[in-house]
């Protein structure tokens, strides 16, 4: 599968991290990884302004990351780990400072998804945030209102797209996605996204654990009315749940919830396309564009 380039994910952006949210519970780590920061800055005799000028960032951005009050990116403590030969001290928090850039509730997601051995996942109003390309989810989540902040869209994309590393995972789980017809058709960030969209998805519904399925919007009396449906099962039997108008929208996790789910989103797997007449579908839009 083909990613935009690093270059076109980070433009326009302040590439030295994001603002902790209030209340987060990743803020211990991130002010400790500010603290070693500052401690290497200062061993290497570096005053702040010749820091930030050595990094490419303003000295408030860099006080503001010392402070413990900005999450850095994974790629700034890759340079200033070699810029201040802090011996590889700031590189080890790479993977914990991924993890602590994203919101709660993607982390969360995220965690359940890595654990997931198989997931059922129905959508009705847009693409899959985990089919989605970088540029779609970009065009995509810029349709919201109130308007996100540039940085607050950045973080959103860079969000979703951290998720998508479960298509690399070994072993790979069983994943099962049923898209409503109108959310390949909807022109979201213009042709050119939307035709790269529709290929990408192609790679992906040709993955050996993958089903994709079209659900046609001819289907009048089906359940998947009442909004997208999500089911993660796991490896020790137990699973979770969520649909948009049941359960208030809460993940559910007791049995007798997840059969319901599990009952509606099998009728909409046998009302929908099956695997084959979707890649045909797909191909078919595409040569309509």
């Amino acid at each position: 599968m083909n990613d935009e380039s690093v270059s076109n994910e980070n433009e326009g952006v302040d590439e030295a991290g994001w603002d902790l949210e209030p209340g987060d519970e990743s803020a211990p780590l991130v002010e400790a990884v500010g603290r070693l920061v500052r401690c290497c800055r200062e061993q290497a005799g570096m005053r702040v302004a010749d820091f930030a000028h050595v990094m490419g960032y303003g000295e408030d951005m860099i006080r503001k990351i010392e402070r413990g009050v900005r999450i850095p990116r994974v790629e700034f403590l890759d340079r200033a780990d070699d810029v201040l030969n802090a011996g590889g001290h700031l590189k080890a928090f790479k993977e914990d400072v991924e993890k602590a850039q994203y919101p709660k509730k993607v982390r969360d997601l995220k965690k359940m998804e890595d654990n997931a051995v198989e997931l059922q996942l129905y959508s009705n109003h847009n693409i899959h945030g985990l089919l989605q390309t970088q540029e779609f989810a970009r065009a995509l989540l810029g349709t919201w209102r109130p308007k996100l902040s540039t940085e607050a869209l950045e973080r959103a994309v860079a969000a979703r797209m951290a998720r998508r590393v479960i298509f690399e995972r070994e072993p790979a789980p069983e994943l099962s996605f049923v898209q409503e017809q109108v959310t390949l058709e909807r022109p979201i960030g213009g042709t050119t996204v939307l035709r790269r969209q529709l290929e990408h998805l192609l790679e992906v519904a040709r993955l050996p654990n993958v089903e994709f399925q079209v659900m046609p919007t001819a289907r009048a009396d089906h359940p998947g009315t009442s909004g997208r449906i999500q089911v993660l099962k796991f490896k020790d039997g137990t699973g979770a749940g969520r649909t948009d108008d049941e359960f208030g929208g809460r993940p559910v996790e007791s049995p007798r919830q997840l059969r319901i789910l599990e009952l509606r989103y099998g009728i909409i797997r046998a009302q929908a396309l099956s695997p084959g007449e979707s890649l045909a579908f797909i191909e078919q839009a595409l040569g309509a564009l």
